[in-house]
Parts: C-alpha cells; sequence; structure tokens
C-alpha cells in the first residue's frame, strides 16, 4: 500500500470566497488531487475550511496550507491559519502562473487554479509562511493610506482648475475645494509624521530604509514603500523575482514567424511597487550617469522614452533589493572606481 509523503490544502482566495482543492503525494512520488470545495472568506467559513481539511486528510502528515499573496485578501486567511497552528505557505502570483502555462490546461477557473496551486504545492519544495513583523503591516496601511490621499488630491485639484476656468466661477464652491485640498494636504502630513515616529521604533527597520534611501532618486518615503509592500523582501529570493512581483517582469508573444507580439512587462505584480518607482526613476536619471545610460541606450535602440523609464524602474527595484543584501551604500561613483582600479 502506497504511503502518503505530502499533504496540502491548495487556496485560491477571493474576496468573497475560498475555492479549496486537497492533494498528496505518496512515496512512489505519484500525486493525486481529490476533493474540491468552496468556502465563504468568513471567519466561519475557514473554520469549515479546517473541519473539512481534517475530515478529508491523513493523520500521517501534517496538511500544508498553501495560497497565493493576492492583494489583501489572503492576510485574514493566513493569519487566523497560522494562529490555529497550522502549517501556511504564501506563493507570490508570478510563481503560481509561470508554473501554470506548464500544465496542460486550457480552461482557466477558480477550480482549476486551485489544483495548479496543488500541484505547485506538490511538486516544488515551499518555504512555510512567517507571521510579518507587525510593523511591515501599519506602515502598509499608512503608506496605502497616503497614496489614496495623493491620488484623490489630484482630483480635488483638477476640479478647481476647471472651475476656475470658467466664465463664472461661483466663489463659495472654489473656496469648498480649496479647503479640501488643505484638509488632505494636513492628512498627508499627518501620515508622514505617523510613518517617521513608527519607523523610528524599530532601529534595524530605520537602518535598512535609510541605507536603501542611498540610492540616486529614492527617498525614505519610498524605501519605507518597498519595505512595507514585500514585508521587508520576506518573499524575496532574488532581484528577479523582485521584480516580477512588481509587474516588471517582460512578456512576449511569439508563434513561429508570423506571430511576433511587442514585449510588455506583465504588470500582474504588485501595482504599488511600480507606482513608487515612477518618479525617482525620472530623477535618477537626471542625476546619476549610471541610470542614466541604461535610459539613453534603450532610447536609441527603439526610440521608445517610457520603455526606457520602465527599464530604469525596474533597475532601480532590483537595486534596492542589492543594497539590502550587501548592507553597503549605493555608491554613484562605483563603476568610475573599478576603472580607474582596473588601470
Amino acid at each position: 500500500m502506497k504511503k502518503i509523503v505530502k499533504q496540502v490544502a491548495a487556496i485560491d482566495v477571493a474576496q468573497k470566497e475560498l475555492v479549496v482543492c486537497l492533494g498528496c503525494m505518496y512515496d512512489d512520488w505519484s500525486p493525486e488531487l481529490y476533493a474540491h470545495k468552496i468556502f465563504a472568506n468568513t471567519s466561519k467559513g475557514i473554520e469549515a475550511l479546517l473541519a473539512w481539511t481534517k475530515k478529508y486528510s491523513s493523520d500521517e502528515v501534517a496538511v500544508r496550507f498553501i495560497m497565493e499573496a493576492t492583494g489583501v485578501y489572503h492576510e485574514s486567511l493566513a493569519y487566523f491559519l497560522d494562529q490555529a497552528g497550522e502549517e501556511v505557505s504564501i506563493i507570490l502570483p508570478n510563481k503560481i502562473s509561470n508554473y501554470f502555462r506548464t500544465l496542460e490546461v486550457k480552461t482557466i477557473t477558480d477550480k482549476t487554479s486551485s489544483e495548479a496551486i496543488a500541484m505547485f504545492g506538490l511538486e516544488r519544495k515551499v518555504d512555510k509562511w512567517k507571521r510579518p513583523k507587525e510593523i511591515f503591516r501599519k506602515l502598509k496601511q499608512l503608506t496605502r493610506e497616503r497614496d489614496q490621499i495623493v491620488e484623490e488630491r489630484t482630483l480635488v485639484k483638477n476640479q478647481l482648475h476647471a472651475e476656475s476656468a470658467e466664465a463664472y466661477p461661483l466663489k463659495s464652491s472654489l473656496a469648498r475645494i480649496k479647503a479640501r485640498i488643505k484638509m488632505l494636504d494636513k492628512q498627508e502630513q499627518e501620515i508622514k509624521e505617523e510613518l517617521t515616529a513608527l519607523v523610528a521604533t524599530d532601529p534595524e527597520v530605520k537602518r535598512i530604509i535609510l541605507l536603501i534611501a542611498s540610492i540616486s532618486g529614492i527617498g525614505t518615503l519610498t524605501a519605507t514603500i518597498v519595505m512595507a509592500e514585500t514585508n521587508g523582501f520576506e518573499l524575496i529570493r532574488n532581484k528577479r523575482q523582485l521584480a516580477s512581483y512588481g509587474g516588471f517582469d517582460v512578456k512576449e508573444k511569439q508563434s513561429g514567424t508570423s506571430v511576433k507580439g511587442k514585449a510588455r512587462i506583465s504588470k500582474k505584480g504588485n501595482k504599488h511597487l511600480r507606482k513608487a518607482m515612477h518618479l525617482p526613476a525620472l530623477a535618477a536619471i537626471r542625476h546619476d550617469e549610471r541610470f542614466k545610460s541604461v535610459f539613453a541606450r534603450i532610447v536609441s535602440k527603439n526610440g521608445i522614452r517610457m520603455k526606457a523609464a520602465v527599464a530604469v524602474q525596474r533597475k532601480l527595484l532590483e537595486m534596492t533589493y542589492t543594497i539590502y543584501k550587501t548592507n553597503i551604500k549605493y555608491d554613484k561613483e562605483y563603476f568610475k572606481k573599478t576603472e580607474v582600479q582596473a588601470v
């Protein structure tokens, strides 16, 4: 009789429901997916999921609960399972999507997605998830709140411009719009002060943020966003993985000689990381020869300035991980110094 050596409960997480697939791996390395069910993404739904999993799984080995890092919808599930003492693994979405393409699946549904996650968990070695430090959760909440305020203020300023351009603008309306802008300015300042105070409570996090902020174009706010969105690089193992997590991985459609699409970034990753790199990249292109040369080289190759700017954004994001791993401040003159030493 075959013996079970590995068990997984793979969960495709959505806002309102959890699509679960149970699978196991036998000692002859043959996998089996044997049960499916949908639960509500609520506390009661998660409790029912746990009871169902225990009913249909073997007591021989522990069940590993595996899910994708899908925005914020997976977080309450992960915390609940961790609190219950279960083994949890959270996989970056690009890993699952890349693995999915290797399967002979023609139709993508919640069920087939959960099956792909299950097969991934059975065939690959997955790291056990550790509850992130509370400071990263708070930093993420604050930086995202600030981003929403900035977006709202941009809309309100555009409204002010439109109202002011009218032939007969209403003074009371203009006053209210200006008051809203003033209120949003005040709220943004409050969040920045709260971020500074929060970072100061953890000397190690503060040290890493200041280290990352040594990169051209990146300030302490951008460095804080990077740390918050990656939970201190918890799920990141290399630069390429970080770029993919940020949605900077390149997708290209090509088939023989007749079908060849333009290479584009996937944009399937963390949009907050991509957005955070936009203005720093523009500053780096102006003030750092390394990034200026990358920009110039790509523009000279295809003439598309936006594509070159995105390439610099990716380089900047990858550089944050390099600085974090090497624990050395960024040096704008690094290449010049190495050239001099070589001579």
